[in-house]
């Protein structure tokens, strides 16, 4: 136990790829911490982290889940965060609102490569954080070449805080790099000290004097002791990691194994003893604490079965109550998490992480205070684009009103997903970051809000168009009924225009031959055709002029007109040899530069245009590729990025414009849609 007993609060995010141990870790820390009285297992889904029920039939975390426990007089609150990448929008929604962060990884050099998308995600918000290399008992592990591994995808000097006694399945402990004290592991129980074995002392003495020399670039009193060979004193040396870990400097490394508890507890007291106050949080997000109103902001949406909405804030400055109003949204109740149970509070101080409850209105990012009109807002992450989509649409008719309703809820809590009902294909397209994420989604559809989907790929908004004018195209419109007849005449010159102009009508009508009252019809008449052309689908890019017709004083009205407007239309577009056009969109992947050649076979086997690549502004070690690709390509790109590139590519694409479509493809389309003329095609 640390000899300086702290007050107050820590909120810390644990962090990783899938399968690193983060809930395990979790569910260490609570029992550790005494915090619950059995630890839970994954595999048996009855851990405190991953209490979903879409995230404990995948064995994967998909949410937030924040728990809290008490060490060392502090109140900590964790955030166990999504690993996979699919979920990263949570994880990074939740980071901004944390004192410090916990990455969990594996002992395998090659996976390291994993983490770079939120070391720089951490570098960019000047987030501290720790690293904790689990399952260090693992065969053939060598702490050294994961370190150096580490090291290529921070942008900050890791800091070796302990080093391992045993290797691999040997692995009996580890030596606190600052104290110089070794410990012998035991299982469920603390490491005991034990003599710092000889045999290690010699590269025990070179990794502490790489610590040391790291910790001297940022304090010169550090940097004159060891040129002077003065040995430092050890809260020196603690002091030297606090100040700058909080300042987002350096990144300590840790080992362990959390299945065993071992390395548990020597990281809580890094994290009690160096990991900034809420305080040094606020101030570094630029929150001024002399403040009068309450401050807080939310991190994570939730719609539970029980209570309804909650809100999981960060609160910056001030105190909430039960019952007061923010951003003119009355508090229905303050809790504290622990996975799916809740805690009811009277009120939550700052830099506490809380539930509040009922906050209709509000959504996550929302900045939340008791005098909105004198506070702006607190920044937040960026909502990354969707990249992956399907179709979907309710199993009953009848369900299809509740739709809208359940959509907006599942929006709140994750705003990585958008949906849209695409304007030429009709269908109601469900997007986000790849099939996994948009599978749970689904789940949670059928689960929380009894509406059962069906999913289908999205259709290709597939357009046509003409390579040839046609002249003098006759359209005749003549009924004859009981009554009054319907006549309507019309001669049409149609012709192509330049790709991306759209649609232009025009007249030439002399004489009246034509009443003006009628010639808003025989447009109207046109426009209606080009909605679905000879191909079956909308026709763009096309001139029709009016240039002759006829009327009758009594048979001819606006509807007659219409008509013979459509006639004209579909005999003459054939004769202007309509082709078939495809989206092109504009993708820029971003990939670390050793797959750059597999993204540039990648995209050329999609039928995609390279226009060219370079290294990626920011990104150490990677490269982004720009290119044009047919959006018929484009469906499952992710999931093959991602197969290519570790899990970490990803790319970010714009509607760009319209292509005619190879002929031979082109043939393969048309048959398979058969020229139906609805405009639905897959």
């Amino acid at each position: 136990m640390s000899e300086k007993v702290l007050s107050g609060s820590r909120n810390v995010a644990i962090v990783g790829p899938y399968l690193s141990g983060k809930t395990t870790l979790l569910e260490s820390i609570l029992s550790v911490t005494g915090a619950i009285t059995r630890k839970g297992r994954v595999q048996d889904k009855n851990t405190v982290g991953d209490s979903a029920q879409e995230a404990r039939d995948r064995q994967m975390t998909v949410e937030i889940n924040a728990a809290s426990t008490e060490y060392g007089g502090v109140r900590f609150t964790f955030l166990d965060c999504p690993g996979s990448i699919e979920f990263i929008q949570e994880t990074y929604n939740a980071l901004i609102g944390v004192d410090a962060v916990v990455i969990v990884c594996e002992p395998v050099a090659d996976r390291v490569l994993t983490l770079s998308p939120v070391f720089k995600f951490l570098d960019d918000w000047q987030i501290p954080h720790l690293v904790f290399i689990n399952k260090m008992d693992r065969a053939d592990v060598d702490f050294m070449d994961v370190l150096k591994a580490l090291k290529s995808v921070s942008s900050r000097p890791l800091v070796a805080h302990q080093y391992p006694i045993g290797q691999g399945e040997k692995l009996v402990g580890f030596i606190d790099l600052v104290t110089e004290q070794a410990y012998h592991y035991h299982p469920g129980a603390p490491a005991d000290p034990v003599p710092l074995p000889e045999s290690l002392r010699e590269r025990e003495k070179a990794a502490r004097n790489e610590m040391l020399e790291t910790l001297a670039e940022f304090d010169d009193h550090l940097l004159e002791e060891l040129l002077e060979d003065i040995a430092p004193p050890q809260e020196e040396i603690f002091q030297d990691l606090k100040m700058e870990l909080g300042a987002d400097q350096i990144v300590p490394v840790f080992i362990g194994v959390t299945d065993q508890d071992y390395g548990v507890r020597p990281l809580l007291e890094a994290l009690l003893r160096e990991a900034p106050e809420p305080e040094v949080t606020a101030e570094n997000r630029g929150v001024t604490l002399s403040g009068s109103a309450p401050l807080a902001q939310v991190l994570k949406t939730y719609y539970t079965p029980q209570g309804g909405k909650l809100s999981l804030v960060r609160i910056w400055r001030g105190k909430l109550t039960d019952g007061m109003t923010l951003n003119g949204v009355r508090v229905g109740g303050i809790y504290r998490l622990m996975g799916s149970q809740q805690q009811s509070l009277n009120s939550a101080e700052a830099g506490e992480i809380v539930a509040l409850g009922r906050m209709e209105g509000i959504k996550t990012g929302d900045t939340l205070t008791t005098d909105p009109s004198s506070i702006s807002e607190l920044p937040k992450a960026e909502h990354l684009a969707p990249v992956f989509a399907l179709a979907i649409a309710a199993e009953a008719r009848s369900d299809e009103v509740k739709l809208s309703s359940a959509m907006a809820k599942l929006l709140e809590e994750d705003p990585s997903l958008a949906w849209e009902q695409h304007g030429d294909t009709h269908e109601v397209i469900l997007w986000g970051q790849g099939d996994i994420h948009l599978q749970v989604a689904l789940d949670r559809l059928r689960r929380k809000y009894n509406l059962p989907m069906t999913t289908h790929l999205p259709q290709i908004p597939y357009k046509e168009t003409i390579r040839k004018p046609a002249s003098s195209i006759h359209g005749r419109y003549k009924r004859q009924t009981g009554g009054h007849g319907q006549f309507g005449d019309v001669y049409l010159d149609i012709k192509p225009l330049p790709r991306g102009e759209g649609f232009s009508f025009h007249e030439t009508i002399v004489g009246g031959v034509v009443p003006r009252q009628y010639i808003p019809a025989v447009e109207n008449g046109v426009r209606e055709y080009l909605v679905h052309g000879p191909l079956g689908f909308p026709v763009v890019d096309v001139d029709v002029t009016l240039t002759n017709g006829s009327y009758h004083s009594v048979d001819s009205s606006e509807q007659a007109f219409k008509q013979a407007a459509r006639i004209a239309m579909q005999e003459g577009l054939v004769k202007c040899q309509p082709i078939l056009l495809e989206p092109i969109l504009n993708v820029t992947v971003s990939v670390p530069s050793d797959f750059t050649s597999k993204v540039l076979r990648l995209v050329s086997g999609r039928r995609g245009q390279i226009l060219g690549y370079d290294a990626k502004p920011d990104w150490s070690g990677w490269d982004q590729v720009v290119a044009q690709i047919p959006q018929a390509e484009m469906h499952d790109l992710i999931v093959e990025l991602r197969s290519q590139t570790m899990g970490v590519g990803f790319f970010h694409w714009e509607y760009d414009h319209l292509q005619e479509v190879p002929e031979k493809l082109a043939e393969r389309v048309l048959a398979t849609n058969g020229g139906n003329g609805n405009g639905n095609h897959k």
